[in-house]
């Protein structure tokens, strides 16, 4: 990364915490967020709302080097809203389409490639905080400060059944596990930027802790490396 704009890098395991971990660190420090899960079905998305074929790779290269994609954090730093096009796009994103849309993109290396330079773009001043699975190894492998949240599948699936529960919606917290567990092992064993923590990444397990002090110790790492900047706003 250029030494005018920071970059931390948030990585792990689905459940670890790292989306709402993001959110409120980059809002504590003002800078920008990048939500990188979500750019292959933004990306689907944005091919069929310009009739672009799933299977034209020129055009889905463009779509994915060009992509006008934004996350924005609420003033109470409870939600993020998705933007692609300057429209709000979360309840879209959240369809099965979306889903296979995502699925058939992400298997075209040339996409990925194209994507991987749109990612890199993210980093604007006064900073970046990039959340996802390869983005201290892959994407930003000179970031700043490279943290990898885990916790164990146990709490992990805890954590996602609650939130299920919140939603109104049925879950079965054995079920969660066994797909969490089979979902790390997958990442794991992938060809392609598998998901394994960078090599100086501080490895940080949440499974005893709660989203508060994660926080706060992510904040007080980064004042120890960046001494130069400062939250705004405590975690």
């Amino acid at each position: 990364m250029t030494a005018e704009i920071p970059v931390l890098t948030i990585d792990g395991p689905g459940g670890a915490g790292k989306g709402t971990v993001c959110m409120r660190v980059a809002a504590a420090m003002g800078w920008h967020l990048l939500d990188s899960g979500a750019l292959y079905r933004l990306l689907g998305l944005a091919a069929r709302q310009h009739g672009v074929e799933l299977t034209d790779i020129a055009g889905l290269e463009h779509l994915a080097a060009s992509l006008d994609v934004s996350f924005e954090i609420d003033r109470d730093a409870t939600r993020v809203t998705t933007l692609l096009e300057g429209q709000p796009v979360d309840v879209l994103l959240r369809t099965e389409q979306a889903g296979s849309d995502a699925s058939q993109v992400a298997a075209l290396p040339a996409v990925r490639e194209a994507l991987l330079d749109r990612q890199r773009g993210f980093a604007q001043a006064p900073g970046l905080v990039a959340d996802g699975r390869d983005m201290g190894t892959v994407v930003f492998p000179d970031a700043d400060l490279k943290i990898f949240l885990t916790a164990s599948a146990e709490e992990r699936a805890r954590r996602r059944y609650m939130q299920l529960k919140e939603q109104g919606l049925s879950a079965n917290l054995s079920g969660l596990r066994d797909e969490m567990e089979a979902r790390d092992r997958r990442d794991r064993e992938r060809s392609v930027a598998p998901l394994k923590p960078a090599e100086d990444a501080w490895v940080l397990d949440t499974t005893e802790l709660d989203i508060v002090s994660v926080v706060d110790m992510i904040l007080e790492r980064l004042r120890d490396v960046l001494p130069e900047q400062s939250p705004r706003i405590e975690g």
